[in-house]
């Protein structure tokens, strides 16, 4: 078998993805990799609980009353990238297994992120908080563009 060759942005959506494994939520595990002009990494993240609240403590629903389900409770991957990054973000990419809600726009623009490359589409693209997404990130300048891979698997063994 010929070895595969990953371009940048397949390694760094890679990085994400691979990321997003690390999220204990049974529905959607999403992961965000932050890289610099040099192609370094500066931060990663994944969706779940602010430190110190253990998974097992907080509900991971999606239906309910507001406060017996995961959203007032879950910090989103981008934010964790963007918190647990190592530099200064401006000039950066952040690539992403999701597209991101309006409240990840808003803290990507404001940490000076300078393009969003994303790998899938929300499961309700057109629900308000996308549309605000593209909305801010048009009005920011922050280009945004979803990933085309060249290879469609890729397989890791330990």
């Amino acid at each position: 078998m010929d070895r595969v060759i990953l371009s940048w942005d397949e390694y760094f959506m890679g990085v994400a993805i691979l990321s997003s494994f690390r999220s204990k939520d049974p529905n959607s595990g999403v992961g965000a990799c932050i890289v610099n002009r040099k192609n370094r990494i500066v931060g990663v993240g994944y969706n779940g609980f602010p430190t110190g609240c253990h998974d097992d403590e907080l509900p991971w629903g999606k239906e309910g009353d507001y406060l017996d389900t995961k959203y007032p409770y879950v910090c989103h991957a981008e934010l964790n990238a963007i918190l647990n990054s190592t530099t200064d973000l401006s000039d950066c990419v952040i690539y992403l297994s999701l597209f991101p809600c309006n409240e990840c726009a808003k803290s990507i623009i404001q940490s000076g992120i300078r393009e969003i490359v994303y790998m899938n589409d929300p499961p309700s693209p057109d629900g308000d908080m996308f549309v605000a997404s593209r909305k801010l990130l048009n009005l920011s300048g922050v280009p945004y563009r979803k990933l085309a891979p060249k290879i469609k698997s890729l397989t890791l063994e330990y």
